[in-house]
């Protein structure tokens, strides 16, 4: 009864309650009640459909056109901009224009990666003060401007002033996408120009000229020597067929001719590959003439004066600890000795012989040494093992022998 009447006294007292019934009233015979003024959401239910206008454009669809180039990429981006001053679904979109870009050959574009951070809205994801910064404001936004910077470092972009800025107008100073953009800039200068032998930007189309580029990356030797020995080229015969003839380009260093010079014509060389080389993203062949591992190898004669008790040189590693264990295992494996490497189009017998036909005029004795061809298969996809007919499974084996062996210890 207590709590009762203060809950009555404070409902005189404050203003609040005044919307709310304190009684049930009856008017002609019908019981109604009255209805509370406070405000209740909307009951639940289907989604109500909105009209065509305010509908989100299915973005797959849209960069699915058969016309795919750099401009048709950015009128997309374009149509979007246009289409929504609030640039609703803008993590959407360019999530999807990411995936996008390897199909319309704009993903070393540094041009279109700005226009795709120019999707962003300006200035409404910018921390307002240290609470908001070290929450994440917006982590989906900033987790999709950091994906955007990745695909950027994956392909070897740079970013220039632009992007900094973009960045700076979209999310703030002290944003992970800014930190993200600081780490790019500090490490990409001091690995640009690290490697030695930089693979060229647009590899050449000619077979020759990347075969060239090729044998003359993989030869150790500088003095190597690059030869040609059959441009591609189409013969048509005297009864009307073409037959198409494949490009074989060879590669031989002055101290692999003397090694075949020095080499038993007895023993017999071999035609190895195809060995595959990966050249940014394009896979080439090729294939070597080496021999095996000399079995009669003289072994290195010690000097009379050198002893195991008395050595002439003692090595004093000062800077190893006693804790320290460096010993590993090596497995020494001897290797024969490599005389000439080539690419061609083809990878059978008839185009490889041709090469060695080519290597027999400044190699000579070629032409006493036998040669064997060991030629893999090449690439090839794996697939299941086919069951035949006539074969059967371990376990249908079991499941037919179960009976027989039941029967025979009866």
């Amino acid at each position: 009864m207590r709590s009762l009447r203060s809950l009555i006294s404070v409902r005189h007292l404050y203003g609040w309650g005044k919307g709310i019934p304190s009684a049930e009233t009856y008017k002609t015979g019908i019981k109604t009640q009255a209805t509370c003024s406070l405000h209740t959401s909307q009951p639940p239910g289907p989604p109500q459909v909105s009209s065509s206008t305010s509908q989100v454009t299915p973005y797959e669809d849209v960069f699915g056109k058969e016309d795919r180039n750099k401009s048709t990429f950015i009128q997309v981006l374009d149509m979007y901009c246009r289409r929504d001053v609030r640039r609703r679904g803008h993590v959407e979109i360019i999530e999807t224009a990411l995936r996008w870009m390897p199909e319309y050959g704009v993903e070393k574009d540094l041009q279109v990666y700005n226009r795709l951070l120019d999707v962003f809205p300006k200035e409404i994801f910018v921390p307002k003060n240290y609470i908001q910064r070290m929450f994440n404001h917006y982590p989906r936004q900033q987790e999709c401007a950091i994906r955007v910077l990745e695909q950027m470092e994956n392909y070897g972009i740079t970013p220039d002033k632009q992007t900094c800025f973009l960045l700076l107008q979209i999310f703030g100073a002290r944003s992970h996408p800014v930190r993200k953009y600081q780490r790019i800039m500090y490490w990409f200068p001091r690995f640009k120009h690290t490697n030695p032998y930089p693979v060229p930007v647009h590899l050449p189309s000619e077979p020759v000229e990347l075969s060239r580029m090729c044998l003359q990356r993989i030869a150790a030797d500088m003095d190597s020597k690059v030869t040609v020995y059959q441009m591609p080229s189409v013969e048509e015969s005297e009864d009307g067929t073409k037959q198409e003839h494949m490009h074989i380009v060879g590669i031989q260093s002055p101290d692999q001719m003397s090694l075949l010079a020095d080499h038993d014509s007895s023993t017999p060389v071999y035609v190895e590959g195809p060995f595959p080389l990966w050249l940014k993203k394009t896979c080439v062949y090729y294939y070597i003439l080496r021999a095996e591992p000399n079995p009669l190898k003289k072994e290195e004669e010690l000097d009379n004066e050198r002893s195991l008790y008395y050595p002439m040189k003692m090595d004093f590693e000062l800077e190893r600890d006693l804790g320290d264990d460096n010993t590993f295992d090596v497995d020494d494996v001897e290797e024969g000795p490599v005389f000439a490497m080539c690419m061609a189009g083809s990878g059978d017998e008839k185009t490889l012989g041709r090469w060695i036909r080519g290597l027999q005029e400044t190699n000579p004795i070629l032409a006493q040494t036998p040669v064997l061809f060991r030629l893999n298969s090449g690439p090839q996809e794996l697939s299941a093992p086919v069951k035949k007919e006539n074969e059967q499974t371990s376990e249908e084996v079991e499941d037919e022998s179960e009976p027989e062996r039941q029967r025979m210890e009866q």
